[in-house]
């Protein structure tokens, strides 16, 4: 039954082309990648780069940002429960410590564990658009991008609305929220305050989530300041979670907040972007719930940053350059008392020729750790213009990745970390082209990244039991992903179908899965589809297809669907999620969640 539902879905594919709403193809042709200091619209990059409009996170189905990015191919998501509670983030087979998150360019990786990277995740009302740029991106953002970033927009239009939502559904789920937008004379304010929760769809499968977000823009009439602050409370039980099956009382506590200010001083050549951000995280865990003096680690993390970004350009074409300063400081009842400082310097060139066809990027970015030494990994992009909508691109790059204080110093009884770990390292290469017109979109690239020290948790034998933390010698992993989209048109109504696949291979030496905790378990392959439909002027539908098969041999087809009804200022919605009730597992012993259904209803007054 799964084979044809894949089957099915492949069909409908080639049958009816890949598509994707008239309006998100115009806001692609005027985007503008803000992430990088070579501001460049989207079409001009020589880079993979995915971009999910705000048009797209609305005809989703998905409520929250661990559910919407399953829907891209090449981004593995691997969650434990719903709502986007506890979450992991791969980028093209990459670890859960190898994927950096940004929100309005702002680093939120965390030195004690990859663990807490969506913990930042913001609410998808808040969003404007998500960056996704895959391939080695450190020679841009740093060390933590090895295989790729994500950098999430928040919405700049903050006009005058009240928008009231509420929702209940399966799992005793009640969720309600509050986004408000104010346009002053000299200021905008966007205030987001929501709460999520739910009993649970099994045995201490509860959870309690808050999030408060608040951007405002000051000064806006002459040198215009931004803030950024954000606030995510999530208390889960955690069935199964992490060390074994039979952990079923697990519960895990996390807190994570953001202040973010920046600004912008830009003159006829020569732009410069300062920022200075603070970020916190708090993570509790017990290993039974109702024994908060039994076994528990208790992490509180804090990173301050300052960056400044710029760019300059010339005859000679456009100069990106930029200096990070951050302090990370840690205080853990696991792992000690520890700090690092880190300064990373940006230094890159964007210049064309034969009639600005050939487009070439060089670049290079020189980290200094504290308390390991100094780095630095250059990269290349080049891109060629072959017609007005067709683009060739290729890119190379060495990136790396410090290891966490998880890595060097965890310890638990199935669990040790290893202070004599060694950095991984990659050289990575991309090829491609893309296509762009106002009816038809796509791109097809090849990938492939050899990596040395790749740091994973390992045990020597199966009749061992505790996992360390160890560099696993070589790690080769290659392969293809092809996007593409089709606008048309059914009683002048839009219609959507895109379409999404990644095949990705990994060559583990000498390691196989009974022995290895994270590195195997990657998506080898992954096809994901979005048909989104309007028959009707106030009605709207969408459904969602993902097939995912592991190296593990792991393979399932899950279905989800939503429909819309706007009526002026009411809008009702119904989401459907996993409607043929497949049985799969994404990461460790925790069970998805069987069919359920969410009942939506918002209330805007403008």
């Amino acid at each position: 039954m799964k084979t044809t539902y894949a089957l099915t879905a492949f069909i409908l594919c080639a049958f009816m082309s890949h598509a994707q709403q008239e309006q998100q193809k115009q806001d692609l042709d005027t985007i503008v990648v803000t992430s990088t200091r070579i501001d460049l619209p989207f079409k001009e990059n020589s880079r993979t780069i995915n971009i999910i409009s705000s048009e797209a996170i609305k005809n989703s189905a998905a409520n929250n940002i661990a559910d919407l990015l399953q829907q891209v191919a090449g981004v593995d998501i691997r969650r434990r429960g719903t709502a986007g509670g506890q979450a992991d983030l791969y980028i093209r087979g990459g670890g859960f410590d190898q994927t950096l998150l940004l929100i309005d360019g702002i680093k939120m990786d965390d030195a004690q564990t990859g663990h807490h990277t969506m913990n930042a995740a913001l609410p998808i009302e808040v969003i404007e658009r998500i960056e996704i740029i895959k391939g080695p991106a450190a020679r841009v953002f740093g060390q933590n991008a090895f295989t790729g970033a994500i950098n999430i927009v928040t919405k700049k239009d903050l006009k005058n609305k009240i928008t009231i939502k509420a929702e209940t559904g399966s799992f005793g789920q009640l969720n309600g929220g509050v986004t408000i937008g104010t346009d002053l004379e000299n200021s905008s304010h966007l205030v987001h305050i929501e709460k999520v929760t739910s009993s649970g769809y099994r045995y201490n499968t509860d959870y309690d989530n808050s999030s408060y977000f608040i951007k405002s823009i000051f000064n806006k009439n002459k040198q215009a300041i931004e803030m950024i602050t954000s606030f995510q409370d999530r208390k889960l039980g955690a069935n199964g979670f992490y060390a074994r099956a039979s952990a079923v009382d697990q519960y895990v506590a996390t807190q994570n907040s953001l202040i973010g200010f920046s600004t912008e001083f830009k003159g006829e050549k020569l732009t410069l972007k300062p920022k200075v951000y603070w970020r916190r995280n708090q993570g509790e865990f017990l290993y039974t719930r109702s024994n908060p003096t039994g076994y528990r680690n208790l992490h509180i993390s804090n990173k301050i940053g300052a960056e400044l970004n710029g760019s300059y350009t010339s005859s000679a074409g456009i100069t990106g350059f930029g200096v990070d300063l951050s302090k990370i400081y840690l205080e853990s009842n696991n792992l000690g008392s520890r700090n690092r400082f880190m300064t990373t310097l940006f230094l890159e060139h964007r210049f064309k020729i034969f009639n600005d066809k050939l487009d070439i990027t060089p670049g290079v970015a020189v980290t200094y750790y504290s308390d390991f030494d100094f780095y630095a990994f250059p990269g290349l992009d080049v891109g060629y213009k072959i017609s007005d909508a067709l683009k060739a691109y290729g890119n190379i790059g060495y990136t790396y990745r410090v290891p966490t204080y998880t890595d060097l110093f965890y310890t638990s009884p199935d669990t040790a970390g290893n202070p004599d770990l060694e950095v991984e390292e990659a050289f990575a290469q991309e090829i491609g082209i893309k296509y762009f017109s106002p009816r038809f979109s796509g791109s097809v690239a090849i990938y492939n990244r050899d990596a040395q020290n790749l740091i994973d948790f390992i045990r020597p034998n199966t009749t061992e039991t505790v996992y360390t933390a160890t560099n696993i010698t070589d790690v080769n992993t290659k392969g293809v992903e092809v996007d593409a989209a089709y606008n048309f048109k059914l009683n002048t109504f839009n219609q959507t179908l895109a379409v999404g696949y990644n095949f990705l291979e990994d060559d583990i030496l000498n390691q196989n899965k009974e022995l290895s905790r994270y590195s195997l378990n990657t998506l080898k392959h992954h096809f994901t589809t979005r048909l989104s439909t309007q028959f009707f002027k106030n009605v709207s539908q969408n459904i969602i297809y993902k097939h995912a098969q592991r190296t593990t041999g792991d393979t399932y087809n899950v279905w989800d669907a939503s429909v819309g009804v706007n009526l002026k200022q009411l809008e009702f919605t119904i989401t459907a999620s996993n409607i043929f009730n497949a049985d799969y597992i994404e990461t460790g012993y925790v069970p998805m969640p069987p069919s359920n259904i969410l009942f939506g209803l918002r209330y805007s007054l403008n």
